[in-house]
């Protein structure tokens, strides 16, 4: 996984661990783990992980005194709290300690892989002005996507599409051929913190299926159990 973000989850639930390792691994990231916290603090020196999943709660030093260490001896390595421990000066105290979420238990997998994702967003460093810009216009297949001018077409007819429909779409032709979880897609397009149901995925996918499809056969395929990808359509399927 050369390349792939580098989580170092610490946990002293086997279960706990085995799932966050197979949950994150599927969303494309790379996972240590670790369960206790003098473990931790050496593979957050040893490993340089880009995020920790820590567990408030381990055997030999709190998760609270892990993230103390690691700020007191210059490590800026973001944190995401995992803990029991629900209590309002619970939060406030590991937030004070220098983490940067906190997620208690038990948990959904999709929201916490969201709340991943965009402490990562928040704290990864800006793009450099020399990398190259993304091209102005997105195309996969007969589709073509202006983000400046928000014109979408399908075989040379312009598509209508509201506001939310557009980024939906454009985050699947940034995306083509790659299998997106609903966590994933609201995480894109409406944040972690949406206050819906991961259900308004469906609805919008159907909506953009809809329009895309009197133009053309179905691009956005459904990958059961997991999510829905762009792909090209099978050899001589119809509308």
């Amino acid at each position: 996984m050369a390349g792939a973000p580098r989580v170092l989850v610490v946990d002293d639930e086997p279960n706990i661990v085995d799932l966050l390792r197979m949950a994150l691994r599927f969303h494309g990231f790379d996972v240590l783990t670790a369960a206790t916290g003098r473990a931790a603090l050496e593979l957050a020196v040893q490993a340089r992980p880009e995020l920790m999943i820590l567990d408030v709660m381990l055997p030999d030093v709190d998760g609270f005194e892990v993230c103390r260490t690691l700020r007191a001896g210059g490590q800026s390595v973001p944190v995401v709290y995992l803990t029991a421990r629900d209590a309002h000066r619970d939060k406030i105290a590991g937030l004070t300690y220098g983490g940067d979420d906190y997620v208690t238990k038990p948990f959904a997998v999709d929201e916490l892989i969201a709340r991943v994702r965009a402490v990562l967003r928040r704290t990864s460093p800006p793009r450099l002005e020399s990398e190259p810009e993304p091209p102005a216009t997105l195309r996969f297949a007969d589709v073509e996507l202006d983000p400046d001018t928000h014109v979408v077409r399908r075989g040379g007819e312009p598509i209508e599409l509201s506001p939310t429909e557009f980024t939906l779409l454009r985050y699947f032709l940034t995306n083509p051929n790659r299998v997106l979880s609903r966590a994933q897609i609201l995480d894109a397009v409406w944040s972690y913190d949406f206050a819906g149901e991961p259900t308004v995925v469906d609805q919008y996918v159907s909506y953009l299926r809809r329009k895309l499809g009197r133009y053309g056969p179905s691009l956005i395929h459904t990958q059961r159990g997991f999510g829905y990808a762009l792909r090209r359509p099978a050899p001589g399927s119809g509308r």
